[in-house]
């Protein structure tokens, strides 16, 4: 099959290109710098598009049988629309192509809940000062995309990683419908994860929480390389 990976050119977004070329099936990876984009495969396609651009997001759904989207930005205390405004053009263009199976990512906490390997510094701290503040309106977006896509007639199933880390390869990630204890998801996990929906019903029209238990860090081994990251 062919299948449109949007946000491509992002860390998701590039191993699930990787993952889909492997499984045999045509991509067409949507950035909006395809020059930077560092995959070539005789199966490929890099298609320049953003996010807020019809005519060329239009251009990248055509012919796809499937639409994958790992749109995202960083955490900013500006407004963001990039999840609302890109699934408002993607569904624009699947209506327009007759494409209907829609698989894109939000985030576990557009719906905050109990994490039961997160204890207290995790529920009752991290998560409520995350999602009031720098992700506040990230979160926002990701609620407007879900709402969107509850109310459109598309084949859709809508992703909810928890925190994001790398890892060397997929695992026996876990799935299940609206929320889950686990407080990780790797990164390969989420890509392969993404890609089993394509051709899977199981969570048609649902949104389904991923969660990653082998090789997870824990909460403080996290904090620690975030902390590292910024320095």
């Amino acid at each position: 099959m062919r299948i449109a990976v949007f946000g491509a050119n992002g860390p998701t977004g590039r191993l699930l290109t990787e993952q889909a070329l492997a499984a045999g099936h045509e991509v067409a990876a949507v950035t909006r710098r395809p020059a930077e984009f560092p995959i070539t495969h005789l199966r490929l396609d890099v298609v320049e598009a953003d996010a807020h651009d019809r005519p060329a997001v239009d251009r990248a759904v055509k012919g796809a049988d499937a639409v994958l989207s790992t749109l995202g930005v960083p955490f900013t205390r500006r407004p963001v629309d990039v999840y609302s405004a890109g699934i408002h053009t993607i569904d624009a263009a699947m209506r327009r192509h007759g494409v209907r199976r829609l698989v894109a990512v939000s985030s576990s906490a557009t719906e905050p809940h109990h994490h039961a390997d997160g204890g207290f510094l995790m529920n009752r701290i991290l998560q409520p000062v995350l999602t009031a503040t720098i992700g506040r309106t990230t979160y926002a977006d990701m609620r407007r995309m879900e709402e969107f896509a509850r109310a459109s007639d598309l084949d859709w199933t809508i992703m909810r990683p928890s925190g994001l880390f790398d890892a060397p390869g997929v695992t026996s990630y876990g799935l299940q419908e609206n929320q889950a204890a686990g407080i990780f998801t790797s990164r390969a996990d989420l890509a392969a994860s993404m890609l089993g929906q394509a051709t899977d019903i199981r969570f048609l029209r649902k949104f389904v929480a991923v969660t990653t238990s082998e090789g997870a860090p824990t909460l403080f081994q996290m904090l620690r390389r975030e902390a590292f990251k910024r320095d």
